[in-house]
Protein backbone atom coordinates (compact mmCIF):
# COMPACT_ATOMS: atom_id res chain seq x y z
CA UNK A 1 0.00 0.00 0.00
CA UNK A 2 1.28 3.46 -0.91
CA UNK A 3 0.77 6.76 0.84
CA UNK A 4 0.44 9.61 -1.67
CA UNK A 5 -0.26 13.22 -0.63
CA UNK A 6 -1.44 12.08 2.77
CA UNK A 7 -3.91 9.49 1.47
CA UNK A 8 -3.70 5.74 1.07
CA UNK A 9 -3.47 4.23 -2.38
CA UNK A 10 -3.86 0.48 -2.84
CA UNK A 11 -1.54 -0.85 -5.53
CA UNK A 12 -2.78 -3.91 -7.41
CA UNK A 13 -0.61 -7.00 -7.42
CA UNK A 14 2.02 -7.09 -10.19
CA UNK A 15 1.28 -9.37 -13.15
CA UNK A 16 2.21 -13.00 -12.69
CA UNK A 17 5.15 -14.45 -14.59
CA UNK A 18 2.65 -16.31 -16.77
CA UNK A 19 0.95 -13.01 -17.69
CA UNK A 20 4.28 -11.46 -18.63
CA UNK A 21 5.20 -14.40 -20.84
CA UNK A 22 1.73 -14.46 -22.41
CA UNK A 23 2.16 -10.81 -23.45
CA UNK A 24 4.74 -11.97 -26.00
CA UNK A 25 2.12 -13.76 -28.10
CA UNK A 26 1.37 -12.20 -31.46
CA UNK A 27 -1.89 -10.28 -31.44
CA UNK A 28 -4.71 -11.34 -33.77
CA UNK A 29 -5.65 -7.70 -34.35
CA UNK A 30 -4.63 -6.13 -37.69
CA UNK A 31 -1.17 -4.67 -38.21
CA UNK A 32 -1.28 -0.96 -39.03
CA UNK A 33 2.44 -0.17 -39.23
CA UNK A 34 5.83 -1.84 -39.57
CA UNK A 35 9.22 -0.53 -38.49
CA UNK A 36 12.74 -1.58 -37.55
CA UNK A 37 14.43 -0.58 -34.28
CA UNK A 38 18.23 -0.45 -34.44
CA UNK A 39 21.14 0.52 -32.17
CA UNK A 40 19.07 0.58 -28.99
CA UNK A 41 20.60 1.38 -25.63
CA UNK A 42 18.50 0.96 -22.48
CA UNK A 43 19.62 2.94 -19.41
CA UNK A 44 17.58 2.29 -16.27
CA UNK A 45 17.49 3.69 -12.76
CA UNK A 46 15.51 2.66 -9.73
CA UNK A 47 12.97 5.34 -8.83
CA UNK A 48 10.43 6.04 -6.12
CA UNK A 49 7.23 4.08 -6.66
CA UNK A 50 5.24 6.86 -4.99
CA UNK A 51 6.77 9.60 -7.13
CA UNK A 52 6.12 7.75 -10.38
CA UNK A 53 2.60 6.71 -9.42
CA UNK A 54 1.72 10.35 -8.84
CA UNK A 55 2.55 11.12 -12.48
CA UNK A 56 0.29 8.49 -14.04
CA UNK A 57 -3.23 8.95 -15.44
CA UNK A 58 -6.21 7.24 -13.89
CA UNK A 59 -6.29 3.55 -14.73
CA UNK A 60 -2.54 2.94 -14.74
CA UNK A 61 -0.38 1.59 -11.92
CA UNK A 62 3.39 1.40 -11.54
CA UNK A 63 4.70 -2.05 -12.37
CA UNK A 64 7.48 -3.29 -10.09
CA UNK A 65 10.19 -5.92 -10.08
CA UNK A 66 10.84 -7.32 -6.61
CA UNK A 67 9.07 -4.27 -5.20
CA UNK A 68 11.18 -1.73 -7.11
CA UNK A 69 10.10 0.71 -9.85
CA UNK A 70 12.29 1.64 -12.79
CA UNK A 71 12.53 4.52 -15.23
CA UNK A 72 14.57 4.35 -18.40
CA UNK A 73 16.14 6.42 -21.17
CA UNK A 74 16.35 4.79 -24.60
CA UNK A 75 18.19 6.30 -27.59
CA UNK A 76 17.84 4.41 -30.86
CA UNK A 77 17.36 4.52 -34.64
CA UNK A 78 13.92 4.11 -36.23
CA UNK A 79 14.14 2.68 -39.74
CA UNK A 80 11.74 1.58 -42.48
CA UNK A 81 8.78 3.12 -40.64
CA UNK A 82 5.74 2.79 -42.89
CA UNK A 83 2.07 1.85 -42.92
CA UNK A 84 1.31 -1.77 -43.67
CA UNK A 85 1.55 -2.63 -47.40
CA UNK A 86 3.39 0.65 -48.13
CA UNK A 87 7.07 1.00 -49.02
CA UNK A 88 9.43 2.98 -46.82
CA UNK A 89 10.46 6.46 -47.93
CA UNK A 90 14.07 7.43 -47.06
CA UNK A 91 13.20 11.06 -46.25
CA UNK A 92 10.30 10.06 -43.96
CA UNK A 93 10.83 6.48 -42.77
CA UNK A 94 14.25 6.77 -41.11
CA UNK A 95 14.90 8.99 -38.09
CA UNK A 96 16.20 9.06 -34.53
CA UNK A 97 14.21 8.67 -31.32
CA UNK A 98 15.06 9.24 -27.67
CA UNK A 99 12.46 8.37 -25.04
CA UNK A 100 11.94 8.48 -21.30
CA UNK A 101 9.70 5.70 -20.02
CA UNK A 102 8.47 3.76 -17.03
CA UNK A 103 6.62 0.46 -16.66
CA UNK A 104 2.98 0.13 -15.75
CA UNK A 105 -0.05 -2.11 -15.64
CA UNK A 106 -3.69 -1.30 -16.31
CA UNK A 107 -6.64 -2.22 -14.11
CA UNK A 108 -6.74 -5.64 -15.79
CA UNK A 109 -3.13 -6.44 -14.97
CA UNK A 110 -1.78 -5.98 -18.51
CA UNK A 111 1.89 -4.91 -18.37
CA UNK A 112 3.12 -2.15 -20.66
CA UNK A 113 5.07 1.07 -21.15
CA UNK A 114 4.19 4.64 -20.21
CA UNK A 115 6.17 7.31 -22.05
CA UNK A 116 6.96 10.65 -20.44
CA UNK A 117 8.46 11.93 -23.66
CA UNK A 118 9.64 10.76 -27.07
CA UNK A 119 12.04 13.09 -28.87
CA UNK A 120 12.25 12.73 -32.65
CA UNK A 121 14.02 14.60 -35.45
CA UNK A 122 11.34 13.94 -38.10
CA UNK A 123 8.56 16.57 -37.80
CA UNK A 124 6.01 14.65 -39.88
CA UNK A 125 6.55 11.47 -37.86
CA UNK A 126 6.24 13.55 -34.70
CA UNK A 127 2.90 14.99 -35.83
CA UNK A 128 1.55 11.56 -36.85
CA UNK A 129 2.49 10.02 -33.50
CA UNK A 130 0.94 12.93 -31.58
CA UNK A 131 -2.26 12.86 -33.64
CA UNK A 132 -2.88 9.17 -34.27
CA UNK A 133 -1.30 7.54 -31.22
CA UNK A 134 -1.71 10.38 -28.65
CA UNK A 135 1.92 10.02 -27.60
CA UNK A 136 4.01 12.89 -26.14
CA UNK A 137 6.41 13.23 -29.07
CA UNK A 138 8.66 16.30 -29.12
CA UNK A 139 10.55 17.61 -32.14
CA UNK A 140 14.28 17.82 -31.51
CA UNK A 141 17.51 18.44 -33.39
CA UNK A 142 19.24 15.08 -33.38
CA UNK A 143 22.22 13.44 -35.04
CA UNK A 144 24.32 10.32 -34.73
CA UNK A 145 27.81 9.38 -35.83
CA UNK A 146 28.26 5.65 -36.35
CA UNK A 147 31.25 3.43 -37.04
CA UNK A 148 31.85 -0.29 -36.99
CA UNK A 149 32.44 -0.11 -33.24
CA UNK A 150 30.90 3.03 -31.80
CA UNK A 151 27.90 5.38 -31.81
CA UNK A 152 27.96 9.04 -30.76
CA UNK A 153 24.35 10.18 -30.36
CA UNK A 154 23.25 13.81 -29.90
CA UNK A 155 19.90 15.44 -29.19
CA UNK A 156 18.73 18.92 -28.29
CA UNK A 157 15.04 19.60 -27.97
CA UNK A 158 13.74 22.78 -29.56
CA UNK A 159 13.80 25.72 -27.13
CA UNK A 160 16.26 23.85 -24.90
CA UNK A 161 19.84 25.09 -24.61
CA UNK A 162 21.44 21.84 -23.47
CA UNK A 163 22.58 19.13 -25.85
CA UNK A 164 22.17 15.56 -24.65
CA UNK A 165 24.94 13.13 -25.54
CA UNK A 166 25.15 9.36 -25.49
CA UNK A 167 28.07 7.12 -26.40
CA UNK A 168 27.83 3.36 -26.74
CA UNK A 169 29.01 0.39 -28.85
CA UNK A 170 27.42 -0.04 -32.27
CA UNK A 171 27.61 -3.85 -32.23
CA UNK A 172 27.31 -6.60 -29.66
CA UNK A 173 30.27 -8.87 -28.96
CA UNK A 174 27.95 -11.49 -27.50
CA UNK A 175 24.23 -11.65 -26.87
CA UNK A 176 21.62 -13.50 -24.88
CA UNK A 177 17.86 -13.63 -24.49
CA UNK A 178 16.46 -12.68 -21.10
CA UNK A 179 15.17 -15.34 -18.75
CA UNK A 180 11.49 -14.68 -17.90
CA UNK A 181 12.21 -14.26 -14.18
CA UNK A 182 15.03 -11.75 -14.70
CA UNK A 183 15.18 -7.97 -14.39
CA UNK A 184 16.24 -7.81 -18.05
CA UNK A 185 13.02 -9.52 -19.11
CA UNK A 186 11.00 -7.08 -16.98
CA UNK A 187 12.70 -4.07 -18.60
CA UNK A 188 12.96 -5.26 -22.21
CA UNK A 189 10.03 -7.51 -23.01
CA UNK A 190 7.19 -5.02 -23.23
CA UNK A 191 4.51 -5.52 -25.87
CA UNK A 192 1.95 -2.87 -24.99
CA UNK A 193 2.05 0.92 -24.80
CA UNK A 194 -0.43 3.26 -23.14
CA UNK A 195 -1.44 6.77 -24.11
CA UNK A 196 -4.07 9.31 -23.12
CA UNK A 197 -6.19 11.48 -25.40
CA UNK A 198 -6.72 15.15 -24.60
CA UNK A 199 -10.13 14.31 -23.10
CA UNK A 200 -8.47 11.97 -20.59
CA UNK A 201 -9.50 8.67 -22.19
CA UNK A 202 -6.92 5.91 -21.75
CA UNK A 203 -5.82 3.83 -24.76
CA UNK A 204 -3.44 0.95 -25.30
CA UNK A 205 -1.73 -0.43 -28.38
CA UNK A 206 0.05 -3.71 -28.93
CA UNK A 207 3.41 -4.20 -30.61
CA UNK A 208 5.01 -7.47 -31.63
CA UNK A 209 8.63 -8.42 -32.21
CA UNK A 210 10.99 -11.32 -31.48
CA UNK A 211 12.56 -11.42 -28.01
CA UNK A 212 15.41 -8.97 -27.55
CA UNK A 213 18.97 -10.22 -27.90
CA UNK A 214 20.96 -8.06 -25.50
CA UNK A 215 24.34 -7.42 -23.96
CA UNK A 216 25.01 -5.71 -20.63
CA UNK A 217 27.71 -3.05 -20.42
CA UNK A 218 28.97 0.00 -18.55
CA UNK A 219 27.89 3.16 -20.40
CA UNK A 220 30.59 5.47 -21.77
CA UNK A 221 28.63 8.71 -21.74
CA UNK A 222 24.97 9.57 -21.17
CA UNK A 223 22.63 12.41 -20.25
CA UNK A 224 19.83 12.45 -17.70
CA UNK A 225 18.32 15.76 -18.88
CA UNK A 226 15.09 14.06 -20.02
CA UNK A 227 14.20 13.67 -16.34
CA UNK A 228 14.41 17.44 -15.85
CA UNK A 229 12.47 18.14 -19.06
CA UNK A 230 9.68 15.86 -17.79
CA UNK A 231 9.50 17.48 -14.34
CA UNK A 232 11.28 14.63 -12.55
CA UNK A 233 14.37 14.79 -10.37
CA UNK A 234 17.52 13.75 -12.20
CA UNK A 235 19.35 10.72 -10.79
CA UNK A 236 22.70 11.41 -9.16
CA UNK A 237 23.99 7.84 -9.43
CA UNK A 238 24.89 5.70 -12.47
CA UNK A 239 22.16 3.55 -14.01
CA UNK A 240 21.56 0.21 -12.34
CA UNK A 241 21.17 -1.43 -15.74
CA UNK A 242 22.64 -0.61 -19.15
CA UNK A 243 21.82 -2.86 -22.10
CA UNK A 244 22.39 -2.68 -25.85
CA UNK A 245 20.41 -4.88 -28.20
CA UNK A 246 20.34 -6.36 -31.67
CA UNK A 247 17.97 -4.80 -34.25
CA UNK A 248 14.31 -5.80 -34.24
CA UNK A 249 11.58 -5.86 -36.88
CA UNK A 250 8.40 -4.62 -35.22
CA UNK A 251 4.71 -4.67 -36.11
CA UNK A 252 2.37 -2.05 -34.64
CA UNK A 253 -1.31 -2.73 -33.91
CA UNK A 254 -4.14 -0.19 -33.58
CA UNK A 255 -4.99 1.64 -30.38
CA UNK A 256 -7.94 0.40 -28.37
CA UNK A 257 -9.78 2.11 -25.53
CA UNK A 258 -8.90 0.60 -22.15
Amino acid sequence: MLVIAGSFFLMPSPPTLEQRIDAQRRSQSPVVMRQTWRHLMFLHWEFSVEALQATLPKGLHIDTFEGKAYIGIVPFFMENVRPRFCPSLPWLSNFLELNLRTYVTDDHGNPGVWFYSLDCNQPIATWIAQTMFHLPYKHARMSAETSNEHISYYSRRKKDTVEQRFSYPSTLTHSQIAEPSSLEFFLLERYRLFSVRKNGDLYSGLVHHPPYEYQALTPDDYSTRLFHLSGLSEPTTPPVSCLITEPLNVSIHPLRAV
